[in-house]
C-alpha cells in the first residue's frame, strides 16, 4: 500500500520563473519520507542514534512536467524493494490535476553508526517499509 502526503510549493522553492528549482523536489520527497517513518510509531529515535545511520546509496530523478508556485503537489511513497539491511523507495509526484510531475527512486542501506559496515534494519522498521511494500521482499 503506498503512503500519500500533500505539499504546497512555496515561492522560497521555485527559480526566478516560478517553477520549482529541480533539485527541490529531493527536499519535498525526502519530508514525505520523514513522515511515513513518523508513521512507524518507533521507539527508537530513526534520525538520532547511537546504532545506526540510513546513507542514500543511490538515486535517480525524472521530470515530467513543472511544478508552479502555489501548486499542491501529491507525493506517492512506495517501497519497490526491502532487503534485510537495504530498501529502496518509488516516489510519484503529481499536481493537482493528476498529471504525473516527477519520479524518483532513492536507494537505502542500514549501516553501523561506528564502523559503516551494513547491518540488518530492526525490526520496527522493517515491519514499518512492509507495510508499504509493493515490490519484493528479498532477504
Amino acid at each position: 500500500m503506498a503512503f500519500h502526503v500533500k505539499r504546497k510549493i512555496h515561492f522560497y522553492d521555485c527559480d526566478a520563473a516560478g517553477v520549482l528549482f529541480f533539485a527541490r523536489i529531493y527536499e519535498l520527497c525526502h519530508s514525505a519520507y520523514e513522515e511515513l517513518i513518523e508513521d512507524f510509531n518507533l521507539k527508537e529515535d530513526y534520525w538520532n542514534n547511537e546504532d545506526y545511520i540510513v546513507p542514500i546509496i543511490k538515486s535517480e530523478a525524472s521530470y515530467h512536467k513543472p511544478l508552479k508556485y502555489g501548486e499542491l503537489v501529491t507525493i506517492e511513497i512506495k517501497v519497490s524493494q526491502l532487503k534485510s539491511s537495504s530498501f529502496e523507495l518509488n516516489y510519484i509526484c503529481r499536481n493537482e490535476k493528476n498529471e504525473v510531475t516527477n519520479k524518483i527512486r532513492t536507494v537505502h542501506v542500514f549501516v553501523g553508526k561506528k564502523d559503516w559496515k551494513k547491518r540488518e534494519l530492526p525490526v520496527g522498521v522493517f515491519k514499518g517499509f512492509e507495510k508499504h511494500l509493493v515490490g519484493k521482499r528479498v532477504i
